[in-house]
């Protein structure tokens, strides 16, 4: 059986690795761990990993520079920072890397679940939203080239439908006005 995707875990904490080792691999995904910073990076080189779960507080780099790393490298991988000393500064530069997550220790199994069901429907639905966008853009496009098509017809439409008004304007006034002499004609002897 092939793994849904391959996930790479690092935390300093082996039963934190060990945790998401059981929780993933059970539900069919490729887990691999490191145990600090460097690590990371060389076995995130060494082979395509889908997600990123990384701590923070680590000895060497920390997790928020692990991320930044990655995601420099590969910005459409997901990363998903899980720490238990989480802080709005911390927070904050997450968020300006691109951290798909931000989660605050101990993670239950079925947050764990939750979320690689929500990163591996991310780009299903990124890629559906982005063709819907494509769709309405060419709509819009052919909309647009229809009625640009349409308004140069009504421009060199213009001259001759105003040039049939003003040959038919004469024929219309004195049809008009043999209409009124002839009702006039026929009032007249009617009365008589």
């Amino acid at each position: 059986m092939q793994a849904l995707a391959k996930v790479l875990v690092v935390d300093d904490d082996a039963v934190v690795g060990r945790s998401f080792d059981r929780v993933l691999t059970d539900k069919g995904y490729d887990v691999s761990t490191a145990m600090n910073g460097q690590e990371a990076l060389n076995k995130f080189a060494g082979g395509h990993h889908d997600v990123v779960f990384t701590d923070i507080k680590m000895p060497g780099m920390n997790g928020i520079e692990v991320a930044q790393r990655i995601k420099q490298s590969s910005p459409r991988t997901p990363v998903v920072v899980v720490t238990g000393y989480g802080t709005p500064t911390a927070e904050a530069e997450a968020a300006a890397i691109g951290v798909s997550e931000f989660l605050h220790k101990p993670l239950l199994p079925e947050t764990i679940e939750e979320i690689m069901d929500r990163l591996m429907r991310k780009p299903e639905v990124e890629e559906k939203e982005a063709e819907a966008a494509t769709a309405a853009e060419e709509k819009t496009a052919s909309r647009g080239l229809g009625r640009t098509l349409k308004n140069i017809g009504l421009f060199f439409a213009a001259p001759f439908i105003g040039l049939a008004y003003f040959i038919a304007f004469p024929f219309i006034g004195l049809g008009m006005l043999l209409w009124h002499g002839v009702t006039a004609l026929r009032h007249r002897s009617a009365t008589k």
